[in-house]
C-alpha cells in the first residue's frame, strides 16, 4: 500500500475534472483505492510519499511511436515525409535485436522520465532474416515498468511491385499474418490492469497492398485486438492514394473496413469536413503527433475540429526519428501551442491538452482503466515537483504552469502501484540516467 500525501493538487482528470487542493492518494495492489483531502481510511503500514509541492496528474499515454528509430536521430533534416522514408529505409535494413533492444530501452526511459506511463509502439520493419524484433521490445518495457501496447506492423509492398520501401524490408503476407498471429497468442492479455496488450498494424497505403490490409482487418477482427495504421500525413499519400485507388486516405480506409471503436490512426494531418464526420461518427481514434508533423513539414492535424466532433484524440511523440526525442509532457506543450498558432488563444487550454494526453490517449488504445485518478482505476500516477522549481516560479496556476512552463522531468511516475521514476531517476537500470 501507498499513500501519496499532501500533493499541492491533485488534477484527476475525472469526468467533472476534478482538482483537489492538499489532496491525496492511496494505492492498494495496483488500484488506485481512495482520493481526497484529508487522512484516508485504513492506510495503517502504508509507504508514504511525500506529495508537498508537486502537482499529482494520471501518467500519461503515448498514442504512437516507433522505437527502433531512437537510433537514427537528426538524419534527413531538411526531407519531406517521402525523402526522409526513402533516405532511412536503407540504414533501416540494418535492423537486428539488439539494435531494436537498445534502442527501445533508450525510448522508454525517456517516455518513463516525462511522466509517460503507457506507451504503444508501431513496428513495421521486419528485415529478410531477423529474428525475435518485437519481443525486444516487449522485454526493454517489462524492464522499464512501462504498460504496453505495441503493434505488430507489417509492409509487404516493396519498390519492385511500386511501393515506397526496399524490397529487403518487406515481408510476404503469409509470413506477416502467421507472425501477427502468433504475436497475440503469446502475449497479448486482455484482462483488466494488463501491462501488454497487442494490436494488428499495416503500416501504410504507400508500403502495404490491399489483400493485405484486408487480411490484417480480418484477422484482428478475429482475435478482438485493436488496429492501427498512418493515414493522411501528406499532401504527396493523398495525390499517391488518388493516384492509385482513386480515392482519398480516409475514403480508403472505409472501402477496407479500417475504420471503427477497435481502430485508432496516426497522423490524420490532412482531413476534409466529411473526414472529420466519419471519423467521429466511426468512433475511431486519432493519434495526433504535432512536433512530428511539424518536423518533416507534413501540417498541423485538425485536433480542434476533430475533438469538437466528438473524436477521441491522444497525443503521440510519434518516432524519435521525426521527433528526435519523447518528451511527452514537451508533446502536451507542444499540441497546446500548435493549437493557438493556428486557431488563436482560446483554441486550446492547458487541461484540454493534458486531457487529450491522459483520457484521449487511453481511449485510443481502448483502456477504460487507465487515464484518471479514481478509485478503482490502475494507479498509473506521474508527481512533477512544481513549487520550488526554478521553471514554475510564481506560476499560480499549478496544473496550467505544468504545461505552459518548459517540462521538467517526473519526480515521481507509479505503473500499476510501482514506482518506475523515483527523485528524477529511472528505477530500472537498464537505460542511461540522465
Amino acid at each position: 500500500m501507498i499513500l501519496i500525501d499532501s500533493c499541492e493538487v491533485v488534477a484527476t482528470m475525472d469526468d467533472a475534472g476534478t482538482e483537489i487542493a492538499g489532496g491525496s492518494v492511496l494505492v492498494d495492489g495496483g488500484k488506485i483505492a481512495w482520493v481526497g483531502a484529508g487522512d484516508p481510511p485504513e492506510h495503517e503500514g502504508a509507504d508514504v510519499i511525500d506529495g508537498r509541492g508537486m502537482v499529482a496528474i494520471p501518467g500519461l499515454v503515448n498514442a504512437h511511436h516507433h522505437l527502433y528509430q531512437v537510433s537514427t536521430r537528426a538524419r534527413a533534416q531538411d526531407q519531406a515525409l517521402f525523402g526522409w522514408l526513402k533516405e532511412l529505409y536503407p540504414v533501416w535494413a540494418g535492423l537486428n535485436r539488439g539494435w531494436v533492444s537498445t534502442a527501445a530501452s533508450v525510448g522508454l526511459a525517456e517516455l518513463a522520465l516525462s511522466g509517460c506511463s503507457t506507451t504503444t509502439d508501431h513496428h513495421y520493419v521486419f528485415p529478410v532474416g531477423s529474428q525475435g524484433l518485437l519481443e525486444a521490445e516487449i522485454d526493454a518495457a517489462k524492464e522499464v515498468g512501462l504498460r504496453f501496447h505495441p503493434c505488430r506492423g507489417s509492409m509487404d509492398l516493396g519498390q519492385s511491385r511500386g511501393g515506397l520501401p526496399p524490397d529487403s524490408i518487406v515481408e510476404e503476407i503469409d509470413a506477416v499474418l502467421a507472425g501477427t498471429e502468433e504475436a497475440i497468442s503469446r502475449h497479448h492479455d486482455p484482462a483488466p490492469g494488463s501491462m501488454l496488450r497487442i494490436a494488428v498494424g499495416p503500416c501504410s497505403p504507400f508500403s502495404v497492398s490491399e489483400r493485405l490490409m484486408r487480411e490484417s482487418v480480418a484477422l484482428a477482427r478475429k482475435h478482438g485486438v485493436r488496429l492501427h495504421t498512418h493515414i493522411a500525413e501528406t499532401v504527396d499519400e493523398e495525390s499517391y492514394c488518388r493516384e492509385k485507388f482513386g480515392k482519398r486516405p480516409l475514403e480508403l480506409l472505409a472501402d477496407l473496413e479500417f475504420l471503427g471503436p477497435d481502430v485508432w490512426l496516426a497522423h490524420c494531418v490532412h482531413l476534409s469536413s466529411d473526414d472529420i464526420t466519419r471519423i467521429a461518427r466511426t468512433q475511431t481514434g486519432v493519434a495526433w503527433c504535432p512536433t512530428s508533423n511539424a518536423r518533416l513539414g507534413s501540417g498541423i492535424a485538425p485536433a480542434r475540429e476533430l475533438l469538437d466532433a466528438g473524436a477521441t484524440v491522444g497525443l503521440a511523440v510519434d518516432g524519435s526519428a521525426s521527433n528526435d526525442g519523447g518528451n511527452m509532457l514537451g508533446e502536451v506543450r507542444q499540441g497546446l501551442l500548435m493549437m493557438r498558432a493556428v486557431k488563436g488563444p482560446g483554441a486550446m487550454s492547458a487541461r484540454e491538452a493534458l486531457r487529450v494526453a491522459t483520457r484521449g490517449g487511453a481511449g485510443c488504445l481502448g483502456r477504460d482503466d487507465i487515464g484518471s485518478i479514481e478509485p478503482g482505476k490502475r494507479a498509473d500516477i506521474a508527481l512533477f515537483r512544481v513549487v520550488d522549481d526554478i521553471g514554475h516560479t510564481e506560476a499560480e496556476d499549478r496544473v496550467a504552469g505544468l504545461v505552459f512552463c518548459w517540462p521538467v522531468p517526473a519526480e515521481h511516475l507509479f505503473v500499476e502501484g510501482r514506482p518506475v521514476v523515483k527523485d528524477r531517476r529511472l528505477v530500472s537500470s537498464v537505460a542511461v540516467q540522465t
